[in-house]
């Protein structure tokens, strides 16, 4: 069964810098693509950046782009997401996925549970 960890989330002043952690265990980690969405309070969940399987490609979305940065280590089992210059508006709960294949276009097999960022003014 495949499980997704999240981790780091907190409470941190706008400008400020946070780095998420997920670490992912009942599946080769190597062989897929994984993501990061958010989900601020009263709006759906939305995407935030994907990597490849290889961590060859990543994307982002424009709200993101710039001041996020996805990477894995395959060998750790774990994707990170390393947020600087944070913004009121990137106050959410923080979902790490795993996609059904190498570069994502499947969609969404696994979440995790998600873990609360919080950007205050």
């Amino acid at each position: 069964q495949v499980q997704l960890v999240e981790s780091g989330g907190g409470l941190v002043q706008a400008g400020g810098s946070l780095k998420l952690s997920c670490v992912a265990s009942g599946r080769t980690f190597s062989g897929y693509a994984m993501g990061w969405f958010r989900q601020a309070p009263g709006k759906a969940r939305e995407f935030v950046t994907r990597i490849w399987a290889s961590g060859g490609s990543t994307i982002y979305a424009d709200s993101v782009k710039g001041r996020f940065i996805i990477s894995r280590d395959n060998a750790k089992n774990t994707v990170y997401l390393q947020m600087n210059s944070l913004k009121p508006e990137d106050t959410a709960v923080y979902y790490c996925a795993q996609y059904s294949g190498r570069f994502g276009a499947g969609g969404v097999d696994y979440w995790g549970k998600g873990t609360l960022v919080t950007v205050s003014s």
